[in-house]
């Protein structure tokens, strides 16, 4: 059947067209999309031709991954289901990753309505939850993996290296952890929508030296350092500053690039963390911290755009135009 989708058709090109899409199977859901959200990082390089599956970057001998549907997040209302799905009903409101495609270089993607979802992919939402916030689930599940997987107590010190949706959502996590947080990035307008609680700040690296900052900030040495861009040098350049037994994680991109000193680490005894993907539990207690109003989304959302509009979108991401954070295309125009 014929679905409505955004296509990336070439390197740093996009369009809004009809895409075949299988019909659903026993164990699929059928799902009219509202809303989706870009992820920036992983989508942008996608769409740039960087990567030809999940963390591993394209090389010239890679056949370039177009067409494609991007994308692995959304939210929508069951439509259909499949004859061996009891616990949905139609008329829910649900979260979901990726969907089925046909035709293009991947067999599946985010940006499409109606889209054709394996029940396994898909998550209820609670009723008095909106659904714009959890549009961008997969993304801010990241963002909670990686405030989750270091070993801390109430107190510690934790530096997440920037500011994007990741950075935000790891940083809301170490806090809602009790630790002191300082998150860093480049651009005033994006670190002006972290609340700091007592103990916690921000720095421009562009106006501030971090190793300073941190220095002045953690007096009893850092425990964590999430890396959310893929950046070796500064990780490795705040080794120094970390406690013996300290932590770094890395859900950052680093294309070709990401090749980290084990000799470094074992300098002060680091350990090293790289989660990556989702799964049924994490996605399960982020939606939960979501719900509680343990985790905000909303707030970190600059546009919103008809998913007509697709190309202008994906145009403020990859030319990273300024003030430019969460984008949202909405289905229902």
């Amino acid at each position: 059947m014929l679905a409505n989708a955004v296509v990336a058709t070439a390197p740093r090109e996009v369009a809004f067209s009809k895409v075949e899409v299988p019909e659903p199977g026993s164990q699929d859901v059928v799902i009219r999309t509202l809303h989706s959200w870009i992820s920036n990082g992983t989508e942008g390089s996608f769409v740039r031709g960087e990567r030809i599956s999940g963390d591993t970057p394209r090389r010239d001998t890679d056949p370039l991954p177009f067409p494609h549907v991007p994308g692995y997040q959304k939210v929508g209302v069951v439509e259909r289901l499949g004859a061996d799905i009891s616990d949905l009903q139609i008329g829910d409101v649900v979260f979901a990753t990726v969907s089925r495609v046909d035709g293009m270089f991947y067999s599946h993607g985010g940006h499409v309505s109606p889209a054709v979802t394996p029940r396994s992919q898909v998550w209820k939402l609670p009723a008095d939850l909106d659904p714009v916030s959890a549009s961008g689930l997969v993304l801010t599940q990241v963002g909670y993996n990686a405030g989750t997987r270091p070993v801390l107590k109430a107190g510690d010190f934790a530096v997440v290296i920037g500011d994007g949706m990741v950075g935000h959502w790891a940083a809301q996590t170490l806090q809602q952890r009790g630790a002191h947080v300082l998150l860093t990035g480049r651009h005033d307008n994006r670190l002006s929508l972290f609340t700091c609680k007592e103990g916690d700040r921000v720095v421009n690296t562009r106006s501030e030296d971090l190793l300073a900052a941190v220095s002045a900030w953690a007096k009893e040495r850092v425990q964590v350092v999430v890396d959310t861009v893929g950046t070796v040098v500064d990780t490795e350049a705040l080794y120094p500053l970390l406690r013996h037994f300290g932590q770094i994680v890395s859900v950052g991109f680093y294309g070709a690039n990401g090749l980290f000193d084990a000799q470094k680490l074992r300098e002060r005894e680091l350990a090293f963390y790289a989660p990556a993907g989702w799964s049924q539990s994490r996605m399960d207690e982020t939606l939960d911290w979501l719900a509680q109003g343990k985790l905000s989304t909303s707030h970190l959302i600059t546009h919103r755009l008809p998913a007509s509009r697709a190309s202008e979108a994906f145009d403020l991401i990859l030319n990273r135009k300024e003030g430019v954070l969460g984008v949202v295309l909405d289905w229902e125009e």
